[in-house]
């Protein structure tokens, strides 16, 4: 299930995020090609965002790496192999899960705003 999840996650961020900061920059476009002032609510959730996904990564890869620490502690006290590339995986999903999330909500929120 893991390698699913880090797909979906990692295709995520290779095709929807250029579109999440193509929406945001025409906007910022449009606002100064109008005069307007720019949209400060926007500008503050792509800083706060990014600050709290980075947060979240590192809390889950810390999480991720104890998880198949403990398992392959448990499997070489028991005679077993510990499998590298499952642990690996799984750090992985955990790092880049956290902004898959915000991007795919991120998507769904700036497409249906009307400028």
């Amino acid at each position: 299930m893991t390698p699913r999840r880090l797909r979906k996650d990692a295709s995520t961020l290779w095709f929807q995020a250029p579109f999440v900061m193509a929406m945001r920059i025409h906007e910022m476009q449009m606002a100064a090609l109008t005069g307007k002032s720019q949209d400060t609510v926007e500008m503050n959730r792509m800083v706060t965002e990014k600050v709290m996904a980075t947060a979240e990564s590192a809390v889950a890869v810390n999480m991720a790496i104890s998880r198949a620490a403990f398992g392959a502690a448990m499997q070489m006290m028991t005679g077993g192999r510990p499998s590298a590339k499952k642990a690996g995986e799984a750090i992985a999903a955990a790092a880049v899960k956290p902004y898959g999330k915000r991007v795919r909500s991120n998507v769904r929120r700036l497409s249906r705003k009307k400028t």
